[in-house]
């Protein structure tokens, strides 16, 4: 997964085009280091799965 496609994904989910998206193992590392970027960084909530794949959802309030 390259970082423009995550960028895309991530304004998606914060636009609410999309409601949630799974992020697999191999792409977790990467997903991760555009996310922490953003500046609503803690509005983004990571659900972890078995197997190493995480959830990712948009909430209206940030996280502490």
């Amino acid at each position: 997964m390259r970082e423009v496609e995550i960028r895309m994904i991530l304004d998606q989910l914060s636009s609410r085009e999309i409601e949630e998206f799974k992020v697999t193992k191999q792409d977790f590392l990467t997903f991760r280091s555009v996310l922490v970027t953003r500046p609503d960084f803690k509005h983004f909530r990571g659900i972890a799965q078995h197997g190493g794949e995480v959830i990712y959802r948009y909430m209206a309030e940030p996280r502490s």
